[in-house]
């Protein structure tokens, strides 16, 4: 998968789901997808999972550490799920930046939230996981979750990443992966190509944008890949933690 990958950005092209597109286009075609999804996001993640994203979120809040007056980056981080919590965790002396590259999902997320009353400790920023507009060792924790698949060159927004957390800090991605057992696998594949589209075509009008999304699923690197990816990047003590049977994964690293 890597290789393919890495074959792919150095002749100047890149995935789109299953399709090869110019790597200079793909981030506007993804900002396409999620402009368009923005609205019926969180009923479509609602739907899709049966709800068991939010299981798979609480998990990563469990797992990071988080604690009062730390500063946290919810990168792609959407429509703030992870962002209400962190905020409620870190307290007036902390401090939560929701930032993402796509500007309709960010106005979803802050209205959202506002709409809660969280507003204290919370900033917007828009930004692109690959060049991150933060000071070098920022941060006591990154979170991305279901973004990095979307990201166009994942190993720079890795280093990217890397540079802004504090030494001591960590970063947690979640993101769909590679299930563990091939009934599961086969089970899923039919759902995600044959019924997540419908889905989306019924609830979101846009039945396309879902088959984009359930085909940058089965191209992101499996747990394994992106572990060795985040080694790359300098990350140290990394692990990653099966959900849902591989469905989801949580990889977690730390910046010394």
């Amino acid at each position: 998968m890597a290789s393919q990958e890495q074959s792919n950005q150095n002749d100047n092209t890149t995935h789109f789901g299953y399709k090869t597109v110019d790597t200079e286009n793909k981030a506007s075609m993804v900002a396409d997808v999620f402009h368009s999804v923005a609205a019926q996001y969180d009923v479509m993640n609602d739907l899709m999972s049966f709800g068991i994203h939010r299981l798979w979120k609480r998990f990563t809040i469990d797992a990071s550490g988080v604690r009062p007056g730390n500063k946290v980056l919810d990168l792609a981080g959407g429509t703030g799920d992870l962002t209400a919590k962190f905020s409620q965790i870190v307290g007036k002396d902390g401090q939560v930046i929701l930032a993402d590259i796509n500007s309709s999902m960010l106005n979803v997320g802050r209205d959202k939230l506002r709409d809660r009353g969280l507003v204290q400790n919370i900033e917007y920023v828009q930004a692109n996981a690959e060049c991150l507009p933060f000071e070098d060792n920022s941060f006591d924790i990154i979170t991305i979750a279901f973004g990095l698949r979307n990201v166009t060159d994942k190993d720079k927004a890795l280093r990217s990443m890397y540079r802004v957390l504090k030494p001591g800090g960590r970063l947690l991605v979640l993101e769909f992966s590679k299930p563990e057992h091939e009934l599961l696998n086969k089970a899923y594949d039919f759902y995600s190509f044959n019924i997540l589209p419908k889905m989306g075509e019924l609830v979101a009008k846009d039945g396309d944008s879902y088959q984009y999304l359930a085909e940058s699923i089965r191209m992101h690197p499996d747990q394994e890949t992106l572990e060795s990816m985040m080694k790359n990047a300098g990350f140290e003590q990394t692990t990653y933690k099966n959900l849902t049977g591989g469905i989801v994964a949580l990889h977690k690293g730390y910046k010394f």
